[in-house]
């Protein structure tokens, strides 16, 4: 506890080494607010969401599903700007742990690791297997086999340079928004009840029985709700190779988070409005839904639509989760010889091993039962915003209030908030994932108890690598201070 709370020290850029230290290598400055936009939409998959994550609140939620979405978005935009004005104090490919490590101590980051790699390792195979339900129409596809090409066709796709990955990925996210755009204009003209249904909060129960859906069943909703939109916190994983990072981090992440809503959230909206009844809609097959209101061609468009979107999800998960694991090992988190492998650069920039590393194994994830990891992962996700919260509460003290940053409104209050709602949050989830996720994250404690913090001094150090735009400005400005000094003595 006592490393969690301590003063976190500055954070400084990796110093010189020789070329073949890991932590030395940084990643290249290559995209924009465009690119990196793309991407990080990309990774939020919004149509692979809507039609892979989205029916299981349907089955769950009903008619309530919308309104759990809207309350989790506004959730969202507190964790964004937590997230803009750390991404923009740390830009490092480290995400959640190099922010969390940096303000609330190397413990916490640690832990915020170990949940961030458990849902990047997870949810692109589970994603992955959807692929078969949604080529149905053209083959037939055993879904652990359609997942596990899905991962090693994105696998591949990772090993290639970050701007061409941002166009390949860009070109894959205009077919799903525009296969989401189908559902909802399909949805709206097809409108079997008012917009007050969305607040009527009915799911169909057992026997064709309408049973109501509680306040309590929302609030457990929201952890899932949280994670539809999570993806917007791939811009922080891509701030290393964005350039102006304390620029565009801000500006990626609230862009990212923005389009996303309205990508997913409408057409939630015009399915609920255009089931055909109660019990159509609860049982979330978004698919027929689409064929019933056009004909079966539309109905294999927007399939196709969406079986790119979770190859386009696929490809952008492995990227992001290879920069983690990238990171950690730059800053010592394992033994050396896998520090060395994990942190090696490839002909491209990108991290070669890392990404194989994240992709086979996500390949081989593909044949293992994994029909509670959707609930392991909205607890993993709460966790690590939770976290992520609290380090946003502790972001200006000391030196780092003077850093250079986007400052986000209405702190300390949006944290201290957001703190609050997420610990409630946790208390409502299902015993089982909460044993699940607990845990996975005791062992981590225990790995960092004998291994990690008796190495204090050679292991898990957190770096950042310098920003060159920051040091010329930090440069300018104190040249400009010792030409006017002469003046004022």
């Amino acid at each position: 506890m006592t490393d969690t709370l301590r003063p976190a020290q500055a954070v400084t850029a990796a110093p010189p080494e020789q070329p073949d230290h890991p932590e030395s290598r940084t990643l290249k400055r290559s995209i924009g607010v465009v690119g990196g936009t793309l991407l990080t939409l990309s990774c939020v998959t919004p149509a692979s969401t809507l039609f892979v994550v989205v029916p299981d609140l349907f089955g769950s939620l009903g008619t309530a599903t919308a309104l759990t979405i809207a309350i989790g978005s506004l959730l969202c935009i507190a964790v964004a700007f937590c997230y803009s004005e750390l991404g923009t104090m740390i830009p490092s490919a480290g995400g959640e742990y190099a922010m969390v490590s940096t303000m609330a101590g190397r413990l916490a980051g640690w832990l915020v690791f170990v949940l961030s790699l458990l849902v990047v390792m997870i949810v692109p195979p589970v994603i992955a297997m959807g692929t078969a339900d949604y080529l149905e129409p053209i083959v037939h596809l055993d879904p652990s086999v359609a997942g596990a090409g899905v991962m090693v066709l994105a696998t591949l796709a990772g090993l290639l340079d970050l701007r061409a990955n941002a166009w390949i990925t860009g070109v894959f996210l205009v077919l799903e928004v525009i296969a989401a755009a189908v559902v909802a204009v399909l949805g709206f003209v097809h409108g079997e009840r008012g917009l007050g249904s969305l607040a009527s909060m009915e799911v169909a129960g057992a026997d064709g029985r309408t049973d109501a859906v509680t306040a309590m069943l929302v609030v457990s909703g929201l952890a899932i709700a949280l994670f539809i939109t999570q993806g917007f916190s791939t811009a922080v994983y891509l701030s290393e190779e964005l350039e102006n990072p304390r620029r565009n981090v801000a500006r990626t992440v609230l862009a990212t988070l923005a389009i996303s809503t309205v990508i997913i959230l409408v057409p939630v909206v015009a399915i609920t409005l255009g089931a055909s009844d109660l019990t159509e809609l609860t049982g979330g097959d978004i698919g027929s839904m689409v064929t019933a209101w056009s004909n079966s061609a539309v109905g294999t468009f927007v399939s196709l639509c969406v079986a790119l979107a979770i190859i386009n999800a696929g490809i952008v998960m492995v990227i992001q989760n290879s920069r983690v694991l990238f990171a950690s090992a730059r800053d010592k988190a394992w033994p050396e010889p896998v520090n060395g492998l994990f942190a090696k650069l490839g002909r491209f920039g990108s991290p070669w091993v890392s990404t194989l590393a994240v992709g086979v194994p996500g390949a081989v994830l593909c044949f293992v039962n994994l029909d509670t990891l959707y609930g392991v992962t909205g607890v993993s996700v709460t966790g690590m915003y939770l976290l992520v919260a609290i380090a946003a509460l502790l972001c200006r003290r000391g030196d780092h209030r003077h850093t250079q940053a986007w400052r986000m409104p209405l702190w300390p209050a949006v944290p201290v908030l957001l703190i609050v709602v997420l610990a409630y949050i946790l208390t409502q989830q299902e015993t089982s994932y909460l044993l699940w996720t607990g845990g996975i994250t005791a062992f981590a404690t225990l790995y960092w108890a004998l291994y990690l913090r008796p190495r204090r001094d050679t292991r898990w150090l957190v770096t950042v690598p310098e920003d060159t735009q920051d040091t010329q400005d930090t440069q300018d400005t104190r040249a400009a201070q010792d030409t006017e000094e002469p003046a004022g003595a």
